[in-house]
């Protein structure tokens, strides 16, 4: 897909965020076509581009920085100080979106909040990015995936029960709760768009990772609000469905997620266990919900005596979900990844190339992803600065007084 037939193109979005949710949002808007411009600290730059190792090859790009800013360009500009302040505000002028994730009311003492803003560019859409909001008695807190995994309930759903060996709360191994709020702001943003279509106004969207962690517990969060018992960590079993979970086989693990009982019946045979299926206590999910604790040990013995391999060509020849465990290695070489185009490999000025993780998306049977690389600290500096009208000299001034 060429960059003009993109669904965003010709959409400005100016991110001053950092870090993983709010450059995670930029770079999906980048992906769909928005000419995304990233105001980082001179010198410095986000904080991410130094969480390494990993370096890439020949850089000083920390993988971690690579993961969330494909497509945007870089520009460096010390928004402490009254030049700098005013070179973000011309971009204002000519900016559809802005993404920012200070804490609240941290940019009102630059005149960069959203109000003074506004006032600038009324059809500006703001996107604020905290852990808990504009409006909460945490408001004035600093907000952290890790801490937003515990307090927003996740971890005490994820990993083994406490009585087992190795039991207790675990993290996601990704910045959960980062990625999905980038996601929910993405969508916030195109929502606002399309709505500044008809009514010409922009407006202030607010995402608190808080609320996007309780917002997808999902049926966890429904087991809980129906029935009012508090859900336990299963490990990887299910909470609403069995059998559906990792089971140990002769020579490593799989996964199974048989999700009805005709899957059920199917699974059983395989297993030369065809009056398991029959069985009143296990016959239809709810009840071996119900029987979980008796059902699940003969399933255990049963997948014991064959390898990997061996299950799941026989259970994916009659159509019984099931899967394999991959490392990330693996993961790179399935014959779908590759089919699929997931690993990106774009040029890099300093490297020669990067390879990245592509967006999933496809329109019209094409990918939707930028097809520029992460950029380098300030790499478009002047150009941009250029866009704006201020010539050599004035570009030249504000970098030797450490503006950009």
């Amino acid at each position: 897909m060429s960059e003009p037939t993109k669904p965003l193109a010709g959409i400005k979005v100016l991110d001053i965020s950092r870090v993983l949710a709010g450059p995670w949002c930029g770079q999906m808007l980048a992906d769909m076509g928005a000419d995304v411009i990233k105001v980082e600290r001179p010198g410095s730059g986000d904080d991410t581009r130094h969480w390494g190792p990993p370096w890439l090859a020949g850089t000083e790009e920390s993988a971690y920085y690579l993961c969330a800013n494909r497509g945007k360009r870089s520009v460096t500009v010390d928004m402490a100080k009254p030049e700098g302040q005013a070179v973000i505000k011309q971009l204002v002028t000519q900016s559809d979106v802005l993404i920012e994730n200070f804490k609240v009311g941290g940019l009102k003492r630059y005149g960069l909040d959203y109000a003074s803003l506004k006032a600038l560019n009324p059809k500006l859409i703001y996107c604020s990015i905290t852990g808990f909001g504009q409006e909460s008695p945490y408001a004035h807190r600093a907000g952290y995936d890790f801490m937003i995994q515990a307090m927003g309930g996740i971890m005490s759903l994820t990993g083994k029960p406490d009585d087992e060996p190795g039991g207790g709360p675990v993290k996601s191994g990704v910045a959960f709760t980062d990625i999905f709020t980038g996601l929910y702001a993405a969508n916030a943003i195109l929502a606002a768009l399309y709505q500044r279509r008809d009514s010409g106004v922009g407006c202030h969207i607010d995402m608190a990772l808080m609320d996007v962690q309780v917002g997808v517990l999902a049926n966890q969060a429904l087991n809980y609000l129906t029935s009012g018992n508090v859900p336990q960590r299963l490990g990887n079993a299910h909470p609403n469905i069995v059998p559906y979970q990792a089971f140990a086989t002769q020579d490593g693990h799989m996964i199974m997620a048989v999700g009805n009982d005709e899957q059920f019946k199917r699974f059983c045979m395989v297993l030369s266990l065809p009056t398991l299926a029959e069985d009143p206590r296990f016959a239809t999910n709810g009840a071996r919900v119900n029987h979980r604790a008796l059902l699940v040990p003969q399933l255990e013995a049963a997948l014991a005596q064959r390898t990997t391999d061996e299950w799941l060509a026989a259970f994916e020849a009659v159509g019984v979900p099931c899967g394999p465990i991959n490392t990330l290695d693996r993961v790179f070489d399935d014959p779908h990844v590759k089919a699929r185009g997931l690993k990106q490999t774009l040029p890099h000025d300093q490297a020669g190339h990067v390879d990245l993780v592509a967006n999933p998306i496809r329109f019209n049977g094409a990918q939707l992803s930028a097809t520029t690389a992460p950029p380098h600290l300030g790499q478009h500096t002047e150009s941009v600065l250029e866009e704006l009208g201020i010539t050599p000299e004035q570009r030249m001034a504000l970098r030797e007084a450490g503006i950009i």
